[in-house]
């Protein structure tokens, strides 16, 4: 599952200028404490002064609109609404020298003229082709859903009877090759799986890629829908060896894959990567805190926003009717802000704004689902083999947190075929990292620890199914 990461979801909008011409494109670096995130200005002239977006490169991020921004006597000013966030700083020669605020926290930011992009950090596991197998671009039907999945299945040989893993992303639009920071993790284990002589199907989420379908409405129980319409498709393949079948799911994957577990007997096997087993709301207020505390956010704001979002939390679970939870919801933020007015406004946005904009964090199908989701009862199920992985610098997903809560639920039931393994220094990508934080992993230059590698695939073929 995806963090937000440090919100950069910045709106930007117009330059007024009075002196010099600043069009172009200005680049600077974001010390966060935890990681560095660089943050690039794109500024052009328009008939009534200037306009610019703002990229985020180590996020993924391009073309952010800009909300209001003053350029007068060499000083600039930059509010970005929806995040709280204010850029202030002064234009000598070819640099601007200014400070970045957020949430209450100063951060030095430097911007300087940059007219290359940005350069694209090395991923040295990354595969370049051609490739020692064979590949074949697929594309199969969830019938029930009414939509065609498209993806890649790669074979160790054209002809063969061959054990197959599904690879099922994590939360947010993936591609197939479940494609973050620069990184593509899905197209590094395909190919690593392929070449120990397991076959691989991944494939574009709903509505992404190549992929129809509408994401923006789907829930976690429709993602397990798509899985199943993968591992239908791979049972009409002759390549295939159908009684060693297996899911991996990452991150909200990893949910998945023992919900189609638990409810198909065609699954031989399962591993989760960094999959969790705590109830959404749950998981989230952990991640949120973590998260926090790596980029050192102060005790008082993680407690104060802690209350807020398990208080909302609460509502929503208490409250079957969306729109019953939704107004005691805003009545609930509305009492909270008046008792704690915030410290710094957001520049242009009222109380009302602001609590619209909490609101539609929550109040969408897929959160609504995950906050009330338990995988326990599905994990319970699961009688076939199952490999649970995490890293304990993972942030998004804590190990300790999780993977006994896996084990304990599994061996309930009875399932006696089970292997836990904790990672020392690795995060929540499977990256050998620092401090784990997710402003980490675009700066890291590993995709995968191959440790990692090695034993996911000598786990697959160690099985007697």
């Amino acid at each position: 599952m995806k963090s937000n990461l440090l919100t950069i979801a910045l709106l930007l909008a117009g330059f007024i200028v009075q002196a010099q011409d600043i069009q172009g494109k200005w680049a600077g670096i974001l010390d966060v404490g935890a990681g560095k995130l660089k943050v690039v200005f794109n500024i052009s002239k328009s008939a009534t002064g200037y306009t610019s977006t703002m990229d985020s490169p180590d996020q993924g991020v391009k073309g952010i609109p800009v909300t209001s921004t003053i350029f007068e006597n060499s000083l600039l000013k930059i509010s970005i609404t929806n995040a709280g966030i204010e850029y202030s700083g002064e234009l000598k020669g070819n640099e601007i020298t200014g400070e970045f605020k957020q949430a209450g926290r100063t951060f030095p930011l430097i911007l300087k003229q940059d007219s290359g992009e940005a350069k694209r950090n090395t991923r040295p596991q990354e595969p370049i082709p051609p490739f020692p197998y064979h590949t074949e671009e697929v594309v199969f039907e969830n019938k029930k859903a009414g939509i065609q999945l498209a993806g890649t299945l790669s074979l160790p040989n054209k002809e063969g009877s061959f054990p197959a893993v599904i690879l099922i992303s994590g939360s947010g639009p993936q591609n197939r090759d479940e494609e973050i920071l620069g990184h593509k993790p899905f197209l590094v284990l395909a190919d690593y799986l392929t070449k120990k002589g397991i076959a691989v199907l991944r494939y574009d989420d709903r509505g992404v890629g190549a992929s129809t379908g509408d994401f923006k409405t789907a829930t976690t129980f429709d993602f397990a829908d798509d899985a199943e319409a993968a591992l239908a498709y791979l049972q009409t393949r002759k390549e295939i060896n159908q009684k060693k079948l297996g899911l991996l799911g990452h991150s909200e994957g990893g949910i998945v894959a023992p919900l189609v577990a638990s409810r198909s007997k065609q699954v031989d096997f399962v591993i989760m990567l960094a999959g969790t087993a705590l109830r959404g709301d749950r998981l989230l207020l952990l991640q949120q805190e973590l998260i926090a505390k790596s980029m050192g956010v102060p005790e008082t704001e993680i407690a104060k926003s802690r209350e807020v979002n398990s208080n909302i939390f609460a509502i929503l679970l208490e409250n079957e009717k969306e729109e019953l939870a939704k107004e005691k919801a805003r009545a609930y933020l509305k009492d909270f802000m008046s008792k704690n007015p915030p410290s710094q406004k957001p520049a242009g946005m009222n109380e009302e704004t602001l609590i619209n904009t909490q609101l539609a964090q929550v109040f969408n199908p897929w959160m609504l689902n995950f906050l009330k989701y338990d995988p326990a009862p599905a994990l319970s199920k699961v009688k076939c083999p199952v490999l649970a992985l995490n890293g304990d610098k993972d942030l998004q997903v804590p190990a300790d947190a999780n993977l006994s809560v896996i084990e304990q639920q599994l061996k309930a039931a009875g399932n006696k075929k089970v292997s836990i393994k904790k990672y020392p220094g690795l995060n929540h990508l499977f990256q050998e990292a620092k401090t784990g934080s997710p402003s980490e992993y675009g700066s890291i230059e590993q995709t995968i620890s191959p440790v990692v590698l090695q034993d996911i695939a000598e786990w697959i073929l160690s099985r007697s199914f």
